[in-house]
């Protein structure tokens, strides 16, 4: 069974830089998109970022365009977030997930991933 584990956050300064890394154990992750989200307690989980399988990228938010990258390695089972110029706003648990499709979808929408990783904390103190 497909299983995603984050990791590589942690506490960075504003203009700091972070790379998050989501790995696929049990399942090859070259057969489905992968998206970044995340979430402040209390608020709607905000998409980020999706790669499809032939790594085209869709970003769901315009608040960190140009500062986020997603990229996959397919050899490795990995999808990856890097994080640069980073701002207090970014303070969230970041997650990555999957709805097990090829592509992504032009709109962010949670409701159909049904595989989710616990999650990776990063915070940005003000």
């Amino acid at each position: 069974q497909l299983q995603l584990a984050e990791s590589g956050g942690g506490l960075v300064q504003p203009g700091g830089s972070l790379r998050l890394s989501c790995v696929a154990s049990g399942y090859s992750l070259d057969r489905y998109a992968i998206t970044w989200t995340r979430q402040v307690p209390g608020k709607e989980r905000e998409g980020i970022s999706c790669i499809s399988i032939t790594h085209i990228s869709t970003d769901y938010t315009d608040s960190e365009k140009g500062r986020f990258t997603i990229s996959r390695d397919n050899a490795k089972n990995t999808v990856y977030l890097q994080m640069n110029s980073l701002k207090p706003e970014a303070t969230a648990v970041y997650y990555c997930a999957t709805e097990r499709h090829a592509v992504c979808r032009d709109v962010f929408d949670y409701r159909g991933m049904d595989y989710w990783g616990n999650g990776t904390q990063v915070t940005v103190p003000s």
